[in-house]
């Protein structure tokens, strides 16, 4: 975790609050358009907020946080009880939504899915590529950082207040994209499953507020052995392989506990996991709040 300073507070729109942290202890670990920390809150919880400043700044982070009218804790807390010249804990940043480098670019956002686009557009622009930010929200006044995104980039930025215009046709934007064009998307899930039956499927990046409903086999019993320290953990049918581990002396980084952060990631040399996370683990990996197992795994533990 990297020590920062609450620095400034700024709403950036209605219910929206803009945070910066500044590094504590010198400069902060670097990131790129798509990142992600843990922000550890006084009361307790930890959340997960994309980084939405500028990457070129070292001496501190940007987050952006929507009052939830269902907030668990997180948001509500920050919007009514966080101050300025607060100590706060940020993890190292996370990328699991990462800008591949292309010629053309379209991203949507809705609402407060504009955190993790807003840095993507600026580098996609810089590097010379044909880019538009397509911004979906409730309202103008509802939608963070919609005035500046205009005024700094003109008519790349099409702003769509559903209240006045309704949602804009996916299908059109689709038609009107070139054969090596990428599109980053990220919103509530409505938005999401729009934009996957609109865009190429191998062109398409989404991040997820929330992870998709599935259903898999009943859970089984399995063991997970950790073969650095030649410890074999059981993990019963009713508990994660997160909290096995947890419980057995292994303190695994957590975060959301849904599969969409990818703070417990952890390495496996041996078996096969059973994927149940939103991100995509790679090779070797896998993230141990929500995967499973239905035999022995091997871990680089």
């Amino acid at each position: 975790m990297q020590r920062t300073i609450l620095d400034h507070v700024e709403p950036v729109a209605e219910g929206t609050v803009s945070l910066v942290l500044r590094g504590a202890e010198g400069p902060l670990a670097p990131w790129a358009p798509g990142a992600h920390v843990d922000l550890a809150l006084p009361n307790w919880l930890t959340r997960q907020y994309s980084l939405c400043g500028d990457p070129a700044d070292r001496g501190s982070y940007r987050v952006a946080v929507r009052y939830d009218r269902l907030s668990r804790g997180g948001s509500e807390y920050v919007h009514l009880f966080l101050r300025t010249g607060r100590p706060l804990e940020v993890s190292l940043p996370r990328n699991n939504f990462r800008l591949l480098p292309a010629p053309e670019y379209l991203f949507v956002a809705g609402g407060i899915g504009i955190t993790p686009l807003k840095p993507m557009l600026a580098a996609a622009v810089e590097a010379g590529a044909a880019a538009t930010l397509v911004y979906v929200g409730r309202s103008k006044d509802a939608m963070p950082f919609a005035s500046e995104l205009q005024a700094t980039y003109g008519d790349r930025v099409r702003v769509y207040p559903t209240e006045e215009h309704g949602r804009p046709d996916f299908i059109a934007l689709a038609a009107g994209l070139g054969p090596q064009a990428l599109v980053y998307c990220c919103g509530p899930a409505s938005m999401l499953a729009a934009a996957e039956a609109a865009f190429p499927a191998q062109g398409l990046h989404l991040e997820r507020f929330q992870p998709v409903v599935k259903e898999f086999a009943p859970n089984k019993p399995f063991e997970a052995h950790c073969v650095r320290s030649g410890r074999t953990v059981p993990v019963a049918a009713e508990e994660s392989l997160l909290d096995a581990l947890n419980h057995a002396g292994y303190p695994i980084p957590s975060g959301c506990r849904e599969g969409v952060c990818g703070s417990c990631e952890i390495s496996v040399v041996g078996g096969e996991p059973e994927h149940r996370d939103d991100i995509g683990a790679p090779p070797g990996r896998m993230y141990c709040c929500v995967s499973r197992a239905s035999s022995r795994l091997d871990l680089d533990l």
